[in-house]
């Protein structure tokens, strides 16, 4: 049997899996472990901060495994102080996250990327030209986590899944690891706090509803026109807006804001017209739309909307009485921010 992994559990799984592997830990325990591990970064059992007996940490080294993914090369960018990491998992595939300071002083989130590569195949991020290599497992996501948090000076009070890859195409492992950064023995980050970002697939988003899920879930729309939805979202083609606005009610019926992402490119979806569709499809869910400038680093690649293009743009926004945000991407300078997120190195396997 498989060594499962520490990194990927909460105290009650870790009690479920030494049961079934002939053991017994009790939810005490299992807390020290992982908050040791987890909570407190410690390397291994042997220097844990809250130690359980030697007998037990020796079965535990025995039956699981602890060891987080390989840093291997790491990128800063002077201009808004935001780390870009590169792991590499035991079978070669490549992953970022980035460390992102936050306008509270000493106050970090981390960017984490749920798959290496991605299907999803949009036509302005950069990791969705590469494909999908595989998904990632929890324990990697909270790997990656715990590495960009241990090499912050400060405190990360916030994790968003808005790295590499579709995080509702790999639904499990994706909330398996939030409930791990949500506990207390886990990464401590309030629910709030944990965002999750998805290009609308209608079917998980449903589920996420059903499953009552309490993150913050992001929708990346960028066109309400739904020609030009599906040529820069693929996937978009396989439902309906009116499909992606009925899943979100559902979500909105449950208490929670509906937000949507709006990625402007200039001359491609900054019209008020683009408005004008926003507003009859999702109107009625009065969402905020979370307004962010593409990152595009080719030559023909995608141009940012100009001052006077992205006025008109959010004039028209406020016209309809849609609340907006105008978020800033950092990381623009190692090729970190939003929408860049495809690693060099990462190509060539993909």
């Amino acid at each position: 049997m498989d060594r499962p992994h520490l990194l990927g559990m909460t105290p009650s799984d870790l009690v479920s899996a030494a049961a079934t592997r002939g053991g017994a830990l009790t939810i005490g325990e299992a807390r020290r472990v992982l908050a040791s591990l987890i909570s407190e970064g410690a390397p291994n059992l042997a220097d844990m901060p809250r130690p359980i007996s030697k007998a037990k940490r020796a079965w535990l080294t025995e039956h699981f495994r602890w060891e987080r993914p390989r840093v291997v090369d790491q990128s800063h960018d002077p201009t808004d102080d935001s780390t870009k990491l590169l792991f590499q998992a035991h079978d070669g595939a490549l992953f970022e996250a980035v460390r992102i300071g936050l306008d509270k002083p000493d106050h970090h989130t981390v960017c984490l990327s749920s798959q290496a590569g991605c299907a999803m195949g949009c036509d302005f991020c950069a990791t969705g030209r590469l494909g999908l290599h595989r998904h990632l497992q929890g324990w990697e996501i909270v790997g990656a986590f715990c590495a960009a948090r241990d090499r912050t000076a400060g405190r990360v009070s916030g994790a968003v899944f808005m790295g590499q890859g579709e995080p509702l195409h790999n639904y499990d492992a994706v909330l398996q690891a939030a409930a791990v950064l949500n506990h207390p023995c886990g990464g401590r980050i309030d629910k709030k706090a944990i965002t999750i970002s998805t290009v609308g697939l209608v079917p998980q988003i449903q589920r996420y509803v059903a499953d009552g899920a309490r993150y913050r879930l992001i929708v990346s729309l960028t066109s309400a026109l739904p020609d030009k939805r599906e040529r820069l979202l693929p996937i978009a083609s396989r439902w309906s807006l009116d499909e992606l606005a009925e899943a979100l009610d559902g979500l909105r019926r449950t208490g929670q804001r509906v937000t949507l992402a709006w990625v402007l490119m200039g001359g491609v979806n900054d019209e008020p017209e683009e408005v004008e569709a926003l507003a009859r499809a999702f109107g009625s869910l009065r969402p905020v739309v979370n307004v962010i400038d593409v990152n595009d680093s080719r030559p023909d690649g995608y141009r940012r909307s100009t001052a006077a293009e992205k006025n008109l743009f959010v004039d028209a926004l406020a016209a309809h009485r849609l609340p907006f945000t105008l978020r800033y991407s950092v990381g623009r300078a190692s090729d970190a921010a939003c929408g860049m997120l495809a690693s060099k190195r990462l190509a060539p396997t993909l």
